[in-house]
């Protein structure tokens, strides 16, 4: 097999494709709310975050936890909404009983 063949062979592969989406989700989300924050300054963030002697830094770890945060719930989610068809509607559990319960006056 050639190497340019294997991305293309990962891709195929449903799986990992709508992991790969979900967590370009996430980053997409991430950037989006770090951009906010900077843009909105809530509590003087920005202004402290430009203060410093290397923004790059504090920028990046914001970013990157970010990243890592919303990345894996979107993944996450993904996931667990896997077994999710569209004939689970209806409700769900058993069939209801009626139970006689005694009770006692005071």
């Amino acid at each position: 097999m050639q190497p340019s063949q294997q991305p293309r062979r990962l891709l195929q592969m449903p799986l990992f494709r709508l992991l790969a989406i979900n967590l370009a989700l996430g980053l997409g989300m991430a950037v989006v709310l770090v951009g906010g924050l900077l843009l909105l300054d809530p509590w003087g963030l920005r202004h402290l975050i430009f203060a410093d002697h290397s923004p790059v830094v504090a920028i990046g770890l914001l970013l990157g936890s970010f990243f890592v945060t919303f990345g894996s719930t979107a993944m996450g989610t993904a996931i667990m909404a896997l077994g999710r068809g569209d004939d689970d509607d209806g409700p769900h559990g058993g069939t209801r009983v009626h139970a006689r319960v005694k009770v006692r006056r005071r």
